[in-house]
């Protein structure tokens, strides 16, 4: 009774291991576009003093936002 339990419970092992194996590739298929990231989408929801199709504004946007929104040592405040 207890070898065949034994069994039981490698093949569940084994299940599991090679279950695990199955993970299906990820292929990046998310949107795909071929205008520029500065062109635009067509919002109304935009950032303010930006317009749609000026790269160097775009850049500057993004810099702004790097430096000031996401960086964690210019968010703290000293005391």
């Amino acid at each position: 009774m207890t070898h065949r339990l034994h069994l039981i419970a490698i093949a569940a092992l084994a299940l599991g291991t090679l279950a695990a194996c199955g993970e299906k590739p990820q292929t990046g298929a998310g949107i795909r576009s071929d205008a520029a990231p500065y062109a635009g989408t067509g919002s109304n929801f935009t950032e303010p003093g930006w317009k749609a199709g000026d790269k160097a504004s775009w850049e500057a946007k993004l810099k702004a936002r790097q430096q000031y929104g996401q960086n964690e040592y210019t968010r703290t405040q000293t005391k």
